[in-house]
């Protein structure tokens, strides 16, 4: 017979009641719930890195590699702002199963439009380099409308503000580093002295990297929060 001392056997049976979801006595209460919508932001973001680095290291082959590549590099990062919407909008919505469906519908639409366009070779010039940067945004800040319904849905809960405020990191941090892409900053203000470190578009990768940190924090806060909750009522 083995021993168990008190601190073992309660990490113990905290594990076997989150892992069957039924409550024992003085512990707390944990949803078996979906993991998909998590792995779904996740499989989008090393899809965006994936296709941004095959994008930097091919596009120097020729012109007509030059024009795939930076649509498929734009293509990347729509697909990760969409895949971003899942997991907050799934677990936020979780009990409401026809918001959930409302909103993922619209912001799956909005992303395919937005790769469709983005593919167009004519869309791949310099010249809208601000119309590209300015799609992204319009995307991301879409999601204003189901952070305040959430929000207002969850009223009181704290990990929802925790949740909310990472989510306005993010915003933050993906603005900033448009700004930098869309400016061209330091590189304008002297020419040839950034391109091998310090150029606007590897300052906005490393904000993207940032911005995806902050979302996945979020993310992990709604998950908890949604394990943690009552088990929904048909």
């Amino acid at each position: 017979m083995f021993k168990f001392d008190g601190c073992l056997q309660g990490s113990h049976m905290r594990h076997i009641s989150e892992a069957l979801s039924f409550q024992v006595p003085g512990e707390e209460t944990f949803q078996a719930i979906p993991k998909w919508p998590w792995f779904v932001f996740l499989s989008g973001a090393m899809g965006c890195l994936v296709c941004s680095s095959l994008s930097h290291l091919l596009a120097c082959h020729s012109k007509r590699f030059n024009l795939f590549f930076w649509r498929l590099d734009y293509a990347g990062i729509s697909l990760m702002i969409v895949s971003s919407f899942y997991a907050p909008i799934y677990y936020s919505f979780y009990c409401n199963p026809y918001a959930q469906f409302i909103y993922l519908t619209s912001i799956t639409i909005l992303g395919i439009l937005a790769i469709i366009t983005l593919l167009a070779p004519a869309l791949s010039s310099p010249r809208f380099r601000s119309f590209r940067a300015a799609l992204f945004l319009t995307m991301g800040f879409s999601g204003v409308i189901p952070a305040t319904h959430a929000v207002i849905l969850h009223w009181g809960h704290p990990h929802i503000y925790l949740a909310l405020g990472y989510e306005l990191a993010m915003g933050l941090l993906y603005t900033v580093g448009a700004g930098f892409y869309v400016s061209r900053i330091p590189e304008k203000w002297k020419p040839g002295a950034f391109d091998i470190a310090g150029h606007s578009h590897q300052i906005f990768h490393v904000f993207v990297v940032l911005g995806a940190l902050a979302h996945s924090t979020a993310t992990i806060f709604i998950l908890d929060f949604r394990r943690r909750s009552p088990v929904c009522v048909c």
